[in-house]
C-alpha cells in the first residue's frame, strides 16, 4: 500500500492488516484512514464504495472502520478515472 500523506510504499505480508493506530514509518501519519483505503472514492456517496460504512468526517485521521482495505493512497481507481475525464473535458473546450 502507499501512504497518502508522503507517498511512502508500505510492504504488507499476505494477510497482514493495518491496525487502527498504526503510523507510517516515514511521516508518522495515521495509516488506518479513508484516504489510504481501497474503497475510498471521492465521487461516490459518502466518498466510499463500501455501502455499509458509517460516515467519517475527517478522511485523513485514524478511524475504526471495519471495512478498511489497504489501497494505493490515491483514492482508488475512480479518482484516476475522474482525473482523466476532467483532463479530456478541459481539452475539449480549449480554444
Amino acid at each position: 500500500m502507499r501512504c497518502f500523506a508522503c507517498d511512502a510504499s508500505i510492504e504488507l505480508a499476505a494477510g497482514e492488516r493495518i491496525g487502527f493506530r498504526d503510523p507510517c514509518e516515514r511521516c508518522a501519519g495515521d495509516l488506518h484512514v479513508c484516504r489510504n483505503c481501497h474503497h475510498h472514492d471521492p465521487g461516490a456517496y459518502n466518498e466510499c464504495r463500501e455501502p455499509n460504512t458509517e460516515r467519517v468526517s475527517d478522511r485523513e485521521r485514524a478511524n475504526r472502520c471495519e471495512y478498511f482495505t489497504p489501497g494505493d493512497g490515491g483514492g482508488g481507481e475512480a479518482a484516476a478515472e475522474a482525473s482523466t475525464a476532467k483532463a479530456r473535458l478541459e481539452d475539449l473546450f480549449k480554444r
